[in-house]
């Protein structure tokens, strides 16, 4: 059984979970309640008056929240609630970050090292994210070490889930002394087009891996007398190919989104099949739903759940200033608004999917966190200046706050409060 959150407002948080994992207990605080009115009638009037006001304006704000996000879907591992959703809440400075430093660890790629690249200001380090709601704990990557003792965690998806999986070592890599005892098991190098990546923690005998499925669907070569306007076929009904060397993992993470867009589709020749057949009149977003069922069937059929633990991340804001992708003015603070960023298409579609898997999938809604971070992206330092970059976020960084909530997700025991 994998772990399951229950969330309710005068409850715990449960955590049941199978011999696999070693998970804490999520406990949940009692929030505040009125169960007799006998004591204030005695008092008066004017304390009865007081209350009440104390009281409407108690509820009027706990019902004014955001409507509640599927952390994970209702399938048997979570109720919906508003109570402790750490996917709504603000950036707050914090003098503790960053959690590493870049230039240290040899798994931060260079592109995203952005004050080895040039960038003076440091502000953009010093954010936490706080949920309204309730605290996310603090990083002890000492015991996270220990709990992932064993265990084989994977990524799956883009350069965004690449630059996760950066950030997770370079986390984790702090808390062990002999730096040589974390290696990539076949000596590969970092590059944007290495389909696999596998950085063992020997002292700890754990892994943690990449794979590159940019669609997670299968690409491949057309039909015959396609037209020649067709270099790529996306076959939307089968999954990608290495897609059976993520099933025997532990922790398994999944995005996509990025290249679902006209410049990386169809400039570049990419075109939609189904059962063979060329569907050139395929929109994107129908073909991302299509992409997204065959994922959800194939986790259905595919993956022990009592042994995976899985997850899916939504998709990650970009601070482009135009629509073109040409321009990107990184600011030095966060906004104080999301201005829209929150709001994605793709990410509706991935909530919807999440929500109807059958088998247990526990969804990152990281979308509203990273809409406010306009401060935090690569811009022009990176390893190529000329080509500005509002999609990928420096490291240190928000990844790393991803991170932080993947890891209260599967082993926190630290009390969720109820402000």
């Amino acid at each position: 059984m994998v772990n399951k959150l229950k969330f309710s407002s005068c409850s715990h948080i449960r955590s049941d979970l199978g011999t696999d994992f070693n998970f804490g207990k999520m406990k949940h605080c009692h929030t505040w309640g009125f169960h007799s009115f006998n004591g204030v009638l005695v008092i008066g009037p004017l304390l009865l008056l007081f209350l009440v006001a104390i009281g409407s304006g108690y509820f009027y704000n706990i019902n004014s929240l955001s409507e509640p996000i599927v952390h994970e879907n209702a399938n048997g591992t979570g109720e919906l609630s508003g109570d402790c959703n750490v996917f709504v809440g603000n950036w707050v400075p914090d003098e503790s970050y960053p959690l590493y430093n870049a230039s240290e660890c040899p798994f931060a790629e260079q592109g995203f090292s952005c004050l080895a690249n040039g960038r003076e200001d440091k502000e953009y380090l010093k954010w936490r994210w706080k949920p309204r709601n309730c605290e996310i704990p603090r990083f002890d990557v000492q015991e996270i070490l220990e709990k992932l003792r064993g265990k084989r965690i994977v990524f799956v998806g883009d350069s965004l889930s690449r630059t996760q999986w950066e950030s997770m070592i370079c986390m984790l890599m702090t808390g062990v002394e002999d730096k040589k005892s974390v290696y990539e098991v076949k000596g590969r190098k970092i590059t944007r087009q290495i389909r696999h990546l596998q950085v063992r923690f020997s002292s700890f005998d754990f892994t943690v891996e990449f794979y590159r499925s940019i669609f997670l669907v299968q690409p491949g070569a057309p039909p015959k007398r396609s037209p020649k306007r067709i270099k790529k076929a996306l076959m939307l009904d089968k999954l990608d190919d290495i897609s059976k060397e993520w099933i025997q993992s532990d922790i398994l993470i999944f995005n996509t989104g990025h290249w679902w867009n006209p410049t990386k589709l169809f400039e570049l020749g990419w075109y939609f099949q189904i059962d063979g057949k060329m569907k050139l009149g395929m929109t994107i977003n129908g073909a991302f739903k299509k992409a997204l069922a065959t994922w959800k069937s194939w986790i259905e059929k595919k993956v022990n759940t009592d042994r995976t633990r899985v997850f899916f991340r939504t998709f990650e804001a970009t601070h482009w200033s135009d629509g073109s992708r040409d321009k990107c003015d990184v600011t030095q603070l966060p906004w104080s608004e999301t201005n829209g960023k929150d709001e994605s298409v793709f990410s509706d579609m991935i909530i919807d999917t999440v929500r109807n898997v059958s088998n247990p999938v526990t969804l990152l809604h990281v979308t509203p966190m990273g809409a406010y971070r306009s401060d935090a992206h690569v811009g022009t330092w990176s390893d190529n200046p000329s080509v500005p970059d509002c999609s990928h976020y420096c490291l240190p960084g928000v990844p790393d706050m991803w991170n932080e909530v993947l890891f209260a997700f599967l082993f926190s025991d630290q009390q969720y409060q109820i402000g």
